[in-house]
Formats: C-alpha cells, sequence, structure tokens
C-alpha cells in the first residue's frame, strides 16, 4: 500500500505503482529491462527488444485506449508472420502483452488482467 507521507519525503521511493507500474515513464532505460528481465528470469534476445521497442513506439502514437485484445492483435499481425504465433508466447511466457508491456515501462493496456481474457499473472 502506498504511504503518501513516505512518497512525499523519497519521491524515489517508489519506481512503480501498486500494479507493478513504472511511476514515471520517462526513467525507463534498457538498463530498467535488463534488471526486470532478471528478476523474471528471462533472457533478453534481439526479438524480445523488437517487441519492447515497437509497443514503445505503439504506445507514443497511439496512447493506451486500446484495450489489451487489440494489442495482442497488433502484435500477432507485426510479429507472427515470421515466426507464428507461438512465437511470442515463447519470448514472454506470462503473456506478450502483460509481459512485454511491464518491461516496455508502459502501464498495461484496458482488460489485460481480465479472468476472462485469459491472462497468465
Amino acid at each position: 500500500m502506498l504511504d503518501i507521507n513516505k512518497a512525499i519525503s523519497n519521491p524515489l521511493r517508489y519506481e512503480s505503482d501498486p500494479e507493478g507500474n513504472m511511476s514515471d515513464l520517462t526513467l525507463w532505460s534498457p538498463h530498467y529491462v535488463t534488471h526486470q528481465a532478471e528478476i523474471l528470469g528471462l533472457e533478453l534476445s534481439d526479438e524480445h527488444w523488437e517487441v519492447i521497442y515497437y509497443l514503445r513506439e505503439r504506445y507514443r502514437e497511439r496512447g493506451n485506449e486500446d484495450p489489451a485484445r487489440l494489442v495482442l492483435r497488433d502484435l500477432e499481425e507485426h510479429f507472427c508472420e515470421r515466426h507464428g504465433r507461438g512465437f511470442l508466447y515463447e519470448l514472454f511466457p506470462h503473456g506478450p502483452v502483460n509481459q512485454a508491456t511491464h518491461l516496455a515501462g508502459l502501464p498495461l493496456p484496458p482488460h489485460t488482467n481480465d479472468p476472462s481474457f485469459g491472462s497468465s499473472m
């Protein structure tokens, strides 16, 4: 639970919100991704970085209005032609939208953790 007094006295104490999203998107860096990937047990490849940078560019262009289903469909259209649909799930075993968005330092799209959508986190 966020302690507002601690947050005011030391704003760097909380690097993420209660859902685990970065509280300040400008603090994102490749170092952040590497650190988060270590915590998640992922060994990052060029394909991981391609998806992460794609999501950041998509967020810059469109914002965070699209629900998770549309973000996943967009990822599939962009990446699955070359590698097949399972490719994204091999890269991000806890879900390409949920896990890749987290690594990209972006807020989760609406309905990402909706149990009817099938999120795994």
